[in-house]
């Protein structure tokens, strides 16, 4: 069992627990993974236009599953817009002329169980019982009326039962998170050689495993990740942390 340091400042006042607890649900943080790929010694890889010239684009998905026409695309592709905008891109007003194809996947992984520790109070039931108390006794004289003590009498009176919090304890739980996830990468605008198409210039995959479902609220948040890292390598995953009032994620909502 481990103790934690608020344990002194939790006993004074049981409802600072509380307290601590509505701060943290409403600061609206997210963690997001970033795994960003971009190919060297390529015009495109720096993540944008260079000095003194532009790229432009055309926006497709090789998903087979998500429909192009829905609202829940052309939402994700004005994100997407939106984040290449911050680079210098900008869409080509002839798809067949742009000089790169961006392709972007988007969803939410089934369900899976992991364990997390998770820390809880450890309360403890203090009080109770009963504890003796003197009362007075009054006697009224029959023949002036007036009222007056006579003496004491011992009553046992029952003591409140509260609850205290003594400290903090280490719990692994099993918990059914949902990993939502968005991909975006480049290719130049060229013909496919033998079969094959042109290979990748870069790639940015970010994701959010937790335990909502709410896809279409973090897609703003997942795409305002990638802004900073499109056109760049991580060498490997690393998490990034964003709110949802953050600069990048009005940005992104507030679109072109």
């Amino acid at each position: 069992m481990k103790i934690s340091s608020v344990t002194a400042a939790l006993r004074a006042c049981p409802g600072l627990a509380v307290a601590l607890l509505l701060t943290a649900c409403t600061t609206n943080t997210y963690v997001v993974q970033v795994d960003a790929i971009a190919k060297p010694n390529s015009a495109a890889a720096g993540g944008g236009a260079g000095e003194g010239q532009s790229l432009s684009y055309r926006i497709r998905s090789t998903n087979p599953k998500l429909d192009e026409g829905s609202l829940r695309y052309k939402e994700v592709a004005d994100y997407v817009r939106t984040a290449l905008s911050g680079k210098g891109m900008y869409e080509a007003p002839r798809p067949d002329k742009a000089d790169m194809v961006i392709d972007i996947d988007y969803g939410i992984d089934a369900p899976r169980v992991k364990f997390d520790t998770v820390s809880q109070p450890i309360y403890a039931e203090t009080g109770g019982g009963v504890e003796p108390v003197m009362v007075p006794v009054y006697r009224q004289d029959p023949t002036t009326g007036k009222i007056e003590m006579v003496g004491t009498r011992t009553e046992m009176v029952p003591r409140p039962r509260r609850q205290e919090i003594l400290g903090f304890e280490d719990v692994v739980r099993p918990v059914i998170v949902y990993e939502k996830y968005l991909k975006i990468s480049a290719r130049s605008n060229a013909e496919a050689v033998e079969g094959r198409a042109p290979p990748e210039v870069w790639s940015v995959n970010v994701s959010a495993e937790d335990e909502s479902k709410e896809l279409r609220k973090y897609l703003p948040i997942l795409a305002s990740a990638t802004t900073d890292y499109i056109g760049t390598n991580t060498n490997q995953e690393k998490p990034v942390k964003l709110k949802a009032d953050d600069d990048a994620v009005t940005f992104i909502k507030k679109g072109m």
